[in-house]
């Protein structure tokens, strides 16, 4: 069995709703991604020979948007891509298909991860092709309804948590302790250029102009006199 090797890595800007790079699509983010991360293991395009994106809120991206990050950035079409929607962790899982067909000497290069962009999910409108006829109609939100919303009893991943906070007797002063912390360690370690190696910059219209966002947005949005 060969032995695998993850020769490069490279992400955007973790973004936040409705924030500073939610211009941009799902398959955009990725492409950009998938481009510095061949750049920086001096990878050529035409040696790529299979592509994994992970991908769970797919709706209005277009067919096939593996496919289309693939094509983005510069790989050519004839290699086979494949979208992985799984609830959670598809960027991960595509990195362990990429794994195993290295290993079974299917593939010697694949381009794995995963993308999402919840800021460009549509809203659905489940009865405008029949018609909504007489009286009022609903709107579903895809952010709820295929990233966040169980299908079977059609509660909400973040009631999950709860149970969890139950189950195991964490508090919510413990939680709020653990939020504050993980947000000042963000911050500490964005100040200290810890995630700079990683993260490739996004270009983004800005009035008139254009900027480049490099730094994770959600850290600098927290209030912690909204957190206890």
């Amino acid at each position: 069995m060969n032995e695998v090797y993850i020769v490069s890595i490279s992400r955007t800007p973790i973004g936040a709703l409705g924030g500073v790079i939610s211009s941009l699509s799902a398959t955009q983010l990725g492409a950009i991604a998938v481009k510095a991360a061949m750049e920086r293991a001096k990878i050529s395009p035409d040696q790529v020979q299979e592509v994994y994106i992970g991908n769970v809120l797919s709706a209005n991206l277009g067919q096939a948007p593996a496919q289309q990050v693939s094509i983005a950035s510069g790989i050519p079409t004839n290699v086979p891509c494949t979208t992985v929607n799984k609830v959670c962790a598809s960027g991960m899982k595509s990195i362990m298909l990429a794994a195993e067909s290295i290993m079974l000497g299917i593939n010697d290069i694949v381009v794995a991860g995963g993308m999402e962009s919840m800021s460009n999910a549509p809203y659905y409108l489940t009865k405008a092709r029949s018609g909504y006829r007489y009286g009022n109609g609903e709107i579903i939100d895809a952010i709820v309804r295929d990233g966040l919303q169980d299908p079977y009893n059609m509660k909400m991943m973040g009631q999950a948590g709860e149970l969890c906070a139950r189950e195991y007797k964490v508090t919510r002063e413990e939680q709020d302790a653990f939020a504050v912390e993980s947000y000042k360690r963000a911050e500490k370690a964005v100040a200290a250029g810890v995630f700079n190696e990683e993260i490739v910059g996004v270009e983004v219209p800005s009035g008139k102009d254009k900027v480049v966002v490099r730094e994770d947005e959600e850290p600098k949005k927290v209030k912690y006199d909204k957190i206890p």
